[in-house]
């Protein structure tokens, strides 16, 4: 059976510490598990979901098309961790930018999100729509040292959006209640950074997720269909460096979670 008490002793033991979690059975009736949920850590990339469902948004209301085109400027190019069509003069097309803004966690792609949607509408989006009432989109991201320019931020805040957010939109995902929701998912099944959570998933299961990683913190969180088929939400956040090392720390975590669910 899933009780806090085994998870929050599965995190101690893997060494997932400071860590803020929620598990979640999203195909049967029941309260969310939670550990220091509202404890508040850099979210990194997992920024990338909400704000493509704001985007997403934009299309469903007509504002925008996932056809239509985008050059990439100078001013959004920063570091990756895989190789990105999105160079300086580089057109793509809005649904190839959320593609990549998920599937390799493209940080140029995601910074003409912010262009495109502008960060004080896609916070009201996701705030007013969709109920993500912590999360808020300040700063553009820089994939390394120095940071890129970004004339506008205030200089002051920094992007928000915690574990109970995280876990509520993943829900709404899986419930189809965010626009073109099939497709998002498929996309979150297409992950290429597989290092944490899915290292301790059983034959059969399937995971749409999302990680985060800085040199301050490593995440990972998403949607869990097991081969038996129930569905879980799952986010993790911890404030330990984005290391081999510590990424591996996710993968026995998830093993002692999954002999419960």
């Amino acid at each position: 059976m899933l009780t806090r008490g085994r998870i929050q002793a599965a995190a101690q033991e893997a060494g997932l510490h400071p860590v803020a979690l929620s598990v979640r059975r999203l195909d049967a009736p029941g309260p969310s598990i939670e550990i220091e949920p509202e404890r508040y850590f850099y979210p990194a990339s997992m920024i990338k979901t909400p704000l493509s469902v704001a985007a997403l948004h934009l299309v469903a209301s007509g504002e925008l098309t996932l056809e239509d085109v985008y050059e990439t400027t100078g001013a959004n190019v920063t570091g990756n961790d895989k190789p990105s069509p999105f160079v300086a003069g580089y057109r793509g097309r809005l649904r190839d930018i959320i593609e990549y803004a998920i599937v390799i966690s493209d940080n140029v792609a995601t910074n003409m999100l912010y262009d495109i949607v502008g960060r004080e509408a896609a916070t009201r989006i996701v705030q007013e729509t969709y109920g993500l009432d912590s999360t808020a989109f300040y700063r553009k991201l820089s994939g390394g040292e120095p940071l890129i320019e970004d004339p506008q931020w205030d200089g002051r805040h920094r992007n928000v959006h915690g574990v109970r957010d995280a876990a509520r939109l993943f829900a709404l995902i899986a419930a189809n209640r965010t626009p073109f929701a099939g497709d998002l998912l498929a996309t979150l099944l297409r992950q290429q950074f597989n290092d944490k959570l899915s290292l301790g998933l059983r034959a059969g299961d399937r995971f749409a997720h999302k990680t985060g990683d800085t040199d301050e913190v490593t995440h990972d969180g998403g949607i869990l269909y097991t081969a038996e088929g129930r569905v879980y939400d799952i986010v993790v956040y911890t404030g330990l460096p984005s290391t081999p090392e510590n990424n591996a720390r996710f993968g026995p975590f998830m093993r002692a979670l999954r002999d419960s669910l």
